[in-house]
């Protein structure tokens, strides 16, 4: 079973797992929140640099997909994101995928405030 390590205090985070979540009939993915300590003791060889930067996939064999590939391999398993991943893998797609994503993430809790993410919702982490 894939599990998705995702930043739970991000809006846009939340709606994306709940959108996979309702395309995942056959409860194939399993979701867990980067900032529950007992997922940082499940996947130890993950930084909390490495988590806050994108999302994180480990499919059933081991192999981790961040980012890009990790929504990638997320839409993989879900019988109607099919079509999805085949789109997002054609040649080409993974530069500009991984371009718009990394903008994306980088910026995620500026864009929670945009969209009117209420603090109680999300949370900006600590500045380092």
């Amino acid at each position: 079973m894939p599990r998705a390590l995702f930043d739970g205090h991000c809006f846009i985070c939340q709606s994306s797992r709940r959108v996979i979540q309702s395309l995942d009939w056959m409860n194939r993915i399993e979701f867990l929140d980067l900032h529950d300590p007992e997922t940082l003791a499940r996947c130890p060889q993950l930084t909390d640099e490495q988590l806050m930067g994108e999302i994180h996939v480990l499919d059933s064999r081991g192999n981790l997909h961040a980012g890009y590939d990790g929504i990638r391999r997320l839409l993989k398993e879900v019988p109607i994101g099919i079509p999805i991943w085949l789109l997002l893998s054609l040649p080409g797609m993974d530069r500009i995928g991984q371009r718009v994503y990394r903008f994306i993430a980088a910026r995620r809790y500026q864009v929670n405030r945009l969209v009117g993410c209420a603090d109680d919702g999300c949370k900006t982490p600590p500045a380092s």
